[in-house]
């Protein structure tokens, strides 16, 4: 009884973990979303700024930053 109990919580353990990764891609995925526009980001609130050698990011209210394209 003890044998199958430990092979039921290793496999919801790695059931859970896998889970963890598949929502961690999706997290990272959404992070590094495509670049905006000028309007997009003033539109959300934005403000464009140039970085030396870097080119114009969008500031955005809540403290990211987005590449501008």
């Amino acid at each position: 009884m003890r044998r199958i109990l430990g092979l039921a919580l290793a496999a919801a353990t790695l059931a859970g973990i896998s889970a963890l990764g598949a929502v961690g891609a999706v997290g990272a995925a959404a992070a590094s979303s495509p670049n905006m526009t000028r309007d997009e980001c003033t539109a959300a609130g934005g403000q464009v700024t140039a970085r030396p050698y870097a080119g114009y990011v969008c500031a955005l209210p809540d403290g990211t930053t987005q590449s501008i394209t």
